[in-house]
């Protein structure tokens, strides 16, 4: 065998120095071993039970496994790039320990399916991780929101104020943002749990193994239907990237909420002094550096998904040595997505809310104008002229620098007749936004039961706080 390669009988000379450097991948793929393992051990089972290979061997073949992960667990295991990939390491060391047998264990199998299955386990982990943290932020979320359910502040569309919420309802509408993308996850595990071990290379092998075997073992959820679409198929990796780009995509927009309203002219929240840093040159300085980061690794996980997209499109059937490149944009986007859930929880958990800050914003940008035009409308005033009433009373009020609340009775007469004592309940902020009782809204009522459904979800999922 040229250089010692397991797959070098056909070769004369070993590999050119600077191609294994270029080409081994054993330098990140061994985050893989436990999945590689337990994947092995599957295997030897099968084909014990097949009869290709015989208890004992498949018994020593696990022993021999256990081993190698225990030294590797333990820091003693070493890592050869000579030996290309954390497959290779493994089938080695257990040759070493285990002899002949070790030897047997690959009979049935390719690299090309091996590595499926072993990147599909850790996959399924890692989403079942990244959905852990999610459950826990949309905890967070939750609590903190039924502490404000009568904390208001404005709403705006177009970044502009438009009408008064429930600092309640502005987080839920970040937990049901989340909530989703729990969901995507889940159901993406569907996708990742099928095991394509059993399509060897491409065309399926001649010996009798037994798939779905492998799969019960491994608690997968199906096996493949068609061989070569099993060893090319990366969309178990796409799809969850693309989730993770959509929770970090969330994430984001929930930071540029937070710097804006740390900046002391919305003055909105207090930022916690374990989530913010300070300037080197201006004292005075709390910046929003985590919620700034997170902003901005938003892109490197983009990065991640499109990276591999692009990887694919050119693609022929079946394995190519480019899907080599699926692994290192992944566990980057991994590390990524598990850090910031965990910082996002964590800064919400201590974030400081100003309801005084948030209460002197509302008398700004008449948003209570909506109330007055369906209040004209109740009079009986068809909703067009009561729009073009209100319009000229806010312009009004914009010249003198007042809100609608601060006219006389008799000044806001001169817009229309039909306006009665009953219109300073009507402008009311928190009468505005309890009067908003419809399903999702942001009334009290309204917000309640948005609680009550996350908690029952959490309950039923388990909540991940």
């Amino acid at each position: 065998m040229a250089g010692g390669k397991l797959w070098g009988g056909r070769f004369s000379r070993g590999t050119d120095a600077l191609v294994e450097e270029y080409t081994e991948s054993v330098s990140y793929d061994r985050a893989l071993y436990a999945a590689d393992v337990a994947g092995s051990k599957a295997h030897a089972r099968m084909l014990a039970r097949v009869g290709v290979l015989t208890g004992a061997e498949a018994e020593a073949i696990c022993g021999g496994l256990d081993a190698v992960k225990a030294e590797i667990e333990a820091g003693t295991f070493e890592f050869r790039t000579d030996r290309e990939d954390v497959h290779m390491n493994i089938e080695a060391r257990l040759t070493e320990l285990i002899g002949e047998a070790g030897k047997k264990l690959h009979t049935g199998r390719s690299r090309n399916d091996q590595i499926g299955l072993d990147f599909r386990i850790h996959i399924a982990a890692r989403v079942n991780a990244w959905v852990a943290g999610l459950r826990r932020l949309i905890g967070v979320l939750a609590a903190r929101a039924a502490e404000h359910k009568e904390t208001l502040l404005p709403g705006c569309t177009h970044f502009q104020p438009a009408q008064p919420v429930s600092l309640a309802h502005h987080l839920l509408a970040y937990a049901f943002m989340f909530k989703r993308d729990v969901e995507r996850l889940e159901g993406a595990l569907d996708r990742v749990l099928v095991s394509p071990l059993g399509a060897a290379a491409l065309a399926g092998t001649t010996y009798p193994v037994d798939p779905a075997f492998v799969a019960d073992e491994l608690g997968f959820r199906g096996v493949f239907s068609n061989s070569m679409d099993a060893v090319a198929d990366r969309d178990y990796v796409l799809e969850p990237l693309f989730d993770a780009s959509l929770v970090m995509a969330h994430l984001s927009r929930m930071c540029e909420e937070i710097i804006i309203w740390a900046n002391p002219a919305f003055g909105f929240v207090r930022l916690p002094d374990g989530y913010a840093t300070g300037s080197s040159i201006m004292p005075q300085k709390k910046n929003p550096d985590v919620a700034e980061l997170m902003r901005g690794k938003t892109g490197r996980v983009y990065g991640s998904l499109f990276a591999l997209l692009t990887t694919l499109k050119g693609l022929p059937l079946a394995y190519n040595r480019d899907l080599q490149e699926d692994k290192e944009p992944f566990f980057d986007a991994d590390r990524t997505v598990t850090l910031s859930l965990a910082c996002m929880a964590g800064m919400m958990e201590e974030m400081g809310f100003v309801p005084e800050a948030m209460a002197r914003a509302l008398k700004k940008g008449f948003l209570n104008a909506t109330e007055l035009a369906d209040y004209l409308v109740g009079k009986g005033l068809p909703f067009r002229e009561a729009h073009h009433v209100t319009g000229r009373a806010v312009a009004h009020a914009e010249e003198r620098g007042l809100g609608l609340e601060d006219f006389s009775l008799d000044e806001l007469k001169t817009f229309s007749p039909l306006v009665g004592e009953d219109v300073y309940t009507v402008l009311d902020y928190a009468t505005a936004v309890a009067r908003r009782a419809t399903p999702g809204a942001t009334g009290p009522a309204s917000v309640a039961a948005q609680l009550d459904a996350l908690a029952c979800w959490l309950g039923a999922t388990g909540d991940g706080s």
